[in-house]
């Protein structure tokens, strides 16, 4: 299982955003998460899922909106689950507590962290597997224009980028140097590898947790 925990930057000084984003993943990926999403600790958005690249999707939602300091804990919980996901618990909300603690201190203001075996430097993937991968994807993505985040949500609604360059109004090779700009193939094939790599640390938590 996967766990976010996101915790609001500056919530001090700022507007409370926890209400808003709670609503707007639970209308996006209501179909994809094991419970709603929840606020915990005032401001802090939890998410619970079985969905690697739901997970994954919603982590770098919240990333590029440079608000949130995420964390991604991978394990098991405690069954039966409760109505809540704040009332949820089990190694999975653990990690996801070290991972948004470190994302605090990382300067992707992203964190993974696994249970058990995911922590082993011999186990395979392990989080500092998946981390590095996830880190260069954002650094990518903190690194995209305007124009080139334009193509990216256009991309979203169309099925080719000639169809987002008439979306535009501009047109096929002015598409083609903002999609190389904005490192988009780039990412679309990245994508995949990192979802693959979570899947693989859910799985070797919880094989280690049923061999102990």
């Amino acid at each position: 299982m996967f766990v976010i925990s996101a915790d609001q930057k500056s919530s001090r000084t700022t507007e409370d955003l926890v209400g808003p984003w709670r609503e707007r993943l639970n209308e996006q990926h209501s179909h994809r998460l094991t419970l709603p999403a929840d606020r915990n600790a005032g401001d802090e958005i939890q998410v619970l899922t079985d969905d690697a690249a739901t997970v994954l999707a919603i982590a770098l939602e919240l990333s590029r909106s440079g608000n949130w300091s995420v964390g991604i804990g991978v394990g098991d919980v405690r069954r039966p689950l409760p109505a809540e996901t704040r009332e949820a618990s089990g190694p999975a909300f653990n990690a996801a507590r070290d991972a948004v603690t470190a994302a605090k201190k990382n300067p992707t203001r992203f964190a993974v962290r696994a249970d058990a075996a995911g922590e082993d430097a011999e186990a395979w993937p392990n989080s500092r597997d998946v981390q590095a991968v996830v880190d260069l994807l954002l650094e990518i993505r903190r690194k995209r224009s305007e124009q080139g985040w334009e193509l990216h949500d256009t991309l979203q609604r169309t099925d080719t980028q000639a169809e987002a360059a008439s979306v535009l109004g501009i047109s096929p090779a002015a598409a083609s140097d903002r999609a190389s700009a904005a490192a988009l193939k780039i990412e679309r094939q990245v994508l995949p590898t990192v979802v693959r790599l979570l899947e693989n640390l859910d799985r070797v938590a919880c094989d280690t947790k049923e061999r102990s």
